[in-house]
């Protein structure tokens, strides 16, 4: 017989606070068609996006979570020093280490949680929030902040025509705490690593750093590019269409949930084709609420869907209770999605 004991943890868990913050410089098409040959109307045609937030020197993927966290800490109603980890979504922190989850950690006055940075992608925020789940259930934290954050901006070729327009800012945070009822639904998460080389980092940081002009992309002015993502944008798009609409549905039979019991939709916001038709292959009901946040915020990587949802809620487009399935996919490929009650 075993003589470890038995974690003792909630029986459930659920979001119970949300914040976002989008930098104060909104950047419309117009910029983007500065250094690409492009037009407005195809931007808007192939993606949806209208417009997306950059971020300013000053506010870096540490304080773009800061703030973010401190809204949902706030709207959680719970000390800062009763979170027992920090979970952080991001692609675009460039020091390897230490990890960026341990300055925001001490910059809210969180105490001393674990702290960690995870590496997801676009599903991102949905690992951080099975993570957090996970603790709360098994008894190692009380309440997990879980953030999803990036500056794309860093990582965009603004001279690449499939990929200049797509990404913009943002820090996007939930506090998950317990539950005494189910609130986070099972989730359906893998990935499909034979397709990573569709969605990637241009240049090795191990490259970039050798300096070889030979093997290295050159700008319009010669100068060495900087590592940028870049996608093989068909490809992309029919596996999200066809392949994440399966995982989206797999999710409401986890849960339980039929499309007619849900309210809100609130899928990563990659682009809003990929939306429309997830909503018609899902045979969503006209009543579910359907986010569509790309248009006014682009693509946030793991901050999208914090982000999508905190924007629902603060303009009563979503109201707390409602029953909302969220969904995320990208780089590696990589998927998670599940059912949610909104805080």
């Amino acid at each position: 017989m075993s003589k470890i004991k038995p974690s003792k943890g909630a029986p459930y868990a659920r979001i119970v606070g949300v914040g976002g913050y989008r930098p104060t410089r909104v950047v419309p098409n117009e910029v983007i068609l500065e250094t690409i040959d492009s037009s407005d109307e195809w931007i808007r045609s192939r993606s949806g996006i209208v417009t997306r937030h950059w971020a300013s020197d000053e506010e870096t993927v540490a304080a773009m979570s800061v703030e973010a966290s401190g809204k949902a800490i706030a709207d959680a109603g719970i000390d800062p020093e009763q979170i027992g980890a920090v979970v952080v979504s991001t692609v675009s922190h460039f020091k390897q280490t230490p990890a960026v989850a341990t300055e925001i950690a001490h910059r809210i006055g969180a105490g001393k949680p674990a702290a960690f940075d995870i590496s997801a992608g676009c599903a991102g925020f949905g690992y951080g929030l099975t993570l957090a789940k996970g603790m709360i259930v098994e008894g190692s934290a009380e309440y997990v902040l879980v953030i999803g954050v990036e500056r794309l901006s860093d990582l965009t070729d603004l001279e690449d025509r499939a990929t200049a327009f797509l990404f913009g800012d943002g820090a996007g945070a939930v506090v998950v705490g317990p539950s005494p009822e189910p609130a986070i639904g099972p989730t359906v998460w893998g990935s499909e690593g034979d397709k990573s080389e569709t969605i990637k980092q241009t240049v090795a940081w191990n490259d970039l750093h050798a300096g070889d002009l030979s093997t290295l992309p050159l700008d319009s002015k010669g100068e060495i590019k900087f590592p940028a993502i870049t996608q093989e944008g068909q490809a992309v798009f029919r596996w999200a269409v066809f392949e994440m609409a399966k995982v989206a549905q797999q999710a409401l039979d986890a849960a339980g949930i039929a499309p007619e019991d849900l309210d809100v939709f609130i899928p990563h916001q990659a682009n809003m084709r990929i939306i429309d038709s997830m909503v018609k292959t899902l045979k969503l009901p006209e009543h579910v609420t359907v986010a569509r946040d790309i248009e006014s915020t682009g693509n946030t990587s793991a901050a999208s869907i914090p982000l999508a949802m905190e924007r629902l809620l603060a303009t009563g487009q979503a109201k707390s209770g409602d029953t909302a399935l969220v969904i995320g996919f990208g780089a590696g490929l990589v998927y998670a999605a599940t059912v949610v009650t909104l805080p």
